[in-house]
Order: C-alpha cells, then structure tokens, then sequence
C-alpha cells in the first residue's frame, strides 16, 4: 500500500509510530495539490513543465533539489520547465511519476500494466480505512497524502467510463474520506474545497442504492457544509442524514452534527431537540464513537448554547458533569476553544487566556489551522490581545508547513 503514498508507510504505521515523533521541516504537499487552485490548475493541464514548476512551489524545491529527487542534471530541469526539452519517452514520463509520487495519467502515461491498477483496487478499502485511522489519530495531513493518489486514479478510470459498481463504490469512499481529512487540515478560507470533495461522494451514494453509505455521506457532508459556513444546507443533509440512519450510533452521530449546525444557524428548537436525542442514544447504550460520546456532546452542547445567545446555560452545560476523554487528539482542541469562548462571555478572562492558550499549543502541532482561527476569533472577541496575537504566529508558523512556498 505505500507505493500509493509518499513517504513510503502505511497510514496506521504512520498514526501509531515513534516515527511520526519527529516530523521534517515541511509538508508533504498532496493537501494543496487537491486544493490550491494553482496546483490543480496545474495537474489539469497535464503539461509536464507546469506539473513541475507547481511541484517545486508546493514542496518548496529548488530546481537543483529537484535534479537530485529525479537524478537528472540540474541544466535538464531548466530544460523542461522552459520547455525547450519535453521528454517524450514513456519510461522517462514514468520515472518522472514514480520519483514525485504522481499518478501516471498526469504526465500522459498509462500505468505499465492493468494489473497495478487491480492491486490499486484491491487494497483500496483498506487505504481508506487506515487513512480514517491516521485521521481520527490527529494525523490527517498523512491521511490526505494516502488517500489522493488513489481518488485521483478512480477519477481517472470513472472520467473513461471504465469502473464498475464495486470501483465507484471505492470511489465514493476515498472522495468523502479525502474531503473530511482535507475539513480537518485546511484553513477557513478553504473549507468549501473540502465539501466539494464529500458532495461529490454523496453524488455517487445517492446513485449506487447503499443506504448505510448514504447515511454516513450526508453526515460527513453536512458537516463540511456546517465549517463552509452554508448552514441552511448543512441543516438539510443532517436532518436527512439522522432520517436514514439506521443504526443507533450512525443516528446518534447525526443528531450530534445536526445540533452543531442548528445551533451556529441558530434554530433553537431543533437543537434543543437534537441534543436531546444525542443523550437517550447514549442512555440506550448506543456504541460510542468520535461524535456520540459524554466529552463530544458536551462542547457540542455548550458551544450550540453560547452561539444561541444563552451564556449561563453554555456555562453551566460546560460544568455540569465529568465527561471522560476525548475520542480523538482533534476533540481537545475543539473543546478547549469552545471553553475559552464561554469563559469570556461570562467574564473570565483569566479561564478563558488559559484555555485559549492550550488550544493554540495543541492547534498549532496537531496542525489545525481553522481552529487557531476560531481561538484567535474567541481572543478578540474577549479582549485577549495578547492571547490573539499568540495565536496569529501560531498561524503564521503552521501556513509556512502547509502551504507552497512562493
């Protein structure tokens, strides 16, 4: 599985190793090649100069780094991004696609045999699968970086008409698995790419008559909605989501989200509601899971409480009970700016720096930009100057790793 990776490791290898203790100065860069618009500008031209000038800027490669990844000659580099070289050889396109971790078809090449593409297919599920692992683990700019490679050859094969129902099912996996890893990584101002990516998933659940996939689509998809800020929407998918979902905790999981995005959007009742319907799940002993846990509804509850303009109840909600731990690295962040938030509003600015504090430390290495944005947001908001302005470098530090470099 990991030659459909770089660097060459599975994801759970990945989401549990002492390797990841000490990660390279940056990023690898599949994240912005899937959304910033100039590198996927520049993988559909499928012009080999562009694909590497782009290359470069996202890894932040000089031409002579360059040379040396591909073991060409320096002067051959210039030669092809000035195109006055264009290597018209198949095996050398290939080298090309091999050493950069590109698929094939990007450089105007087929894969040496079909055979790669059924080992592709064979092992899909189970990329999928540990790239939600590395996810769930904190890890999802490692998700991202396994999961591309493989939607971008299923995006290949369907644009050709050649994938059949077990493929597109695939296909389905790896698009909403790549739009929530790229939810979690992205920073505000991109958060539409990642729902364009889970949208296009449900485009094939609605199609493909699998009603638990459908269910989980529109959860992970009216929640991208929800970041993206398309709230009457996000409301739609959820509440259809909670509709077909027939198990408990897939029902569960999406009254969770539905309360989350009823409360930004401000309808209280069917908060209210949802929330209440979160906790008989839990009291029914539905199987816990990321979103339907005693720590996740209670940020989930506090947090819709404060955006409805009710304080004291976000308050009082925030220390009502023990809630356990987090199911996942992520939670902390979120929660702990969900509790600076409430600390401001009702006055507790020393609560509040505190928290605020530790969700930026913990943001910033778990690489969760649009969070720093949200504790930078809840800073001003609470005339935490200084808190804010800590918050800024993080932001600035972590938009060095992931993104190109100019």
């Amino acid at each position: 599985m990991g030659r459909y990776a770089a660097p060459g490791a599975c994801p759970a290898c990945r989401a549990g190793g002492a390797a990841l203790t000490a990660p390279g100065p940056r990023l690898a860069p599949a994240v912005w090649l899937w959304s910033d618009p100039a590198a996927a500008a520049a993988l559909s031209s499928r012009d080999l100069a562009v694909i590497l000038r782009a290359y470069r800027a996202a890894n932040g490669l000089s031409r002579a780094a360059l040379a040396a990844l591909l073991g060409f000659d320096k002067s051959y580099v210039v030669k092809i991004e000035t195109g006055s070289r264009t290597p018209g050889d198949v095996a050398g396109r290939r080298h090309i696609a091999r050493a950069l971790g590109l698929p094939f078809h990007l450089l105007g090449v087929s894969d040496p045999d079909d055979a790669d593409f059924a080992a592709l297919c064979h092992f899909g599920d189970a990329v999928v699968r540990l790239a939600e692992i590395a996810r769930q683990s904190g890890r999802a700019v490692e998700a991202v970086n396994e999961l591309w490679p493989l939607a971008a050859r299923l995006e290949a094969r369907a644009a050709e008409g050649r994938l059949e129902r077990e493929t597109l099912l695939l296909l389905a996996s790896a698009r909403l698995a790549l739009g929530v890893s790229l939810g979690t990584v992205l920073p505000e101002e991109r958060l539409t790419g990642a729902a364009v990516w889970t949208g296009k998933a449900l485009l094939l659940a609605r199609h493909l008559d699998d009603t638990p996939l459908l269910a989980h689509t529109l959860r992970m998809h009216g929640n991208e909605l929800r970041k993206a800020g398309r709230l009457p929407a996000a409301v739609a998918r959820l509440e259809h989501a909670a509709a077909v979902s027939s198990d408990p905790a897939g029902h569960g999981s999406a009254l969770a989200l539905l309360a989350r995005a009823s409360g930004d959007a401000g309808q209280s009742d069917t908060f209210d509601t949802a929330v209440d319907g979160c906790r008989r799940a839990l009291d029914s002993g539905a199987e816990h899971g990321m979103l339907l846990n005693p720590y996740s509804l209670r940020e989930i509850h506090a947090r819709g409480l404060l955006a409805l303009g009710r304080p004291d109840d976000a308050l009082r909600a925030l220390h009502a009970n023990e809630a356990g731990e987090p199911a996942a690295p992520q939670w902390q962040v979120i929660a702990s700016v969900t509790t600076g938030e409430v600390l401001a509003a009702a006055g507790e600015r020393d609560g509040s720096a505190e928290a605020l504090q530790t969700a930026i430390a913990t943001a910033e290495q778990r690489r969760l930009p649009h969070q720093l944005q949200r504790a930078i947001r809840a800073a001003r908001r609470g005339g935490l100057e200084t808190v804010a302005d800590s918050g800024l470098a993080a932001l600035r530090r972590l938009r060095g790793l992931l993104a190109p470099s100019a």
